[in-house]
């Protein structure tokens, strides 16, 4: 089994482009209503406009925060590349980087252009560096 998260946003283009440039995504669909974003060829998230088609359990875009509760989490080995690709993209710093010594890991809080909280964690034992 492997997670597929899809998040509801308003603009999916904008969005897809925020995680290119800010995670190193690439686009796997394309388009104005939805998109699958793809590392090394695996899909790790989807896009999906709020009003495009009728899908009742999506959500409602006029509560926020989205996802409040539920956070977008990206484990990845080359953490020091992660931190610089978020930095040159601009991305907002809700914490970080910091160490986790509990989960033994480093860690970067963004939040992402629609609200969503997404976490960039460098790999087990990857503290102290």
């Amino acid at each position: 089994m492997q997670a597929q998260p899809l998040i509801a946003v308003s603009n999916v283009e904008a969005s897809s482009r925020w995680y290119q440039k800010t995670l190193g995504l690439k686009s796997g669909h394309g388009g104005n209503e939805y998109e699958q974003l793809l590392h090394d060829g695996r899909m790790v998230l989807q896009l999906h406009r709020w009003d495009a088609h009728h899908h009742p359990h999506i959500g409602n875009p006029e509560q926020r925060p989205y996802g409040n509760g539920a956070l977008l989490w990206f484990w990845t080995d080359d953490f020091d590349d992660a931190v610089d690709r978020a930095t040159a993209a601009g991305a907002t710093v809700l914490e970080g980087p910091k160490e986790n010594s509990n989960a033994q890991h480093r860690e970067l809080w963004l939040r992402d252009p629609e609200g969503y909280v997404v976490v960039l964690a460098g790999p087990y034992g990857d503290v102290g560096m």
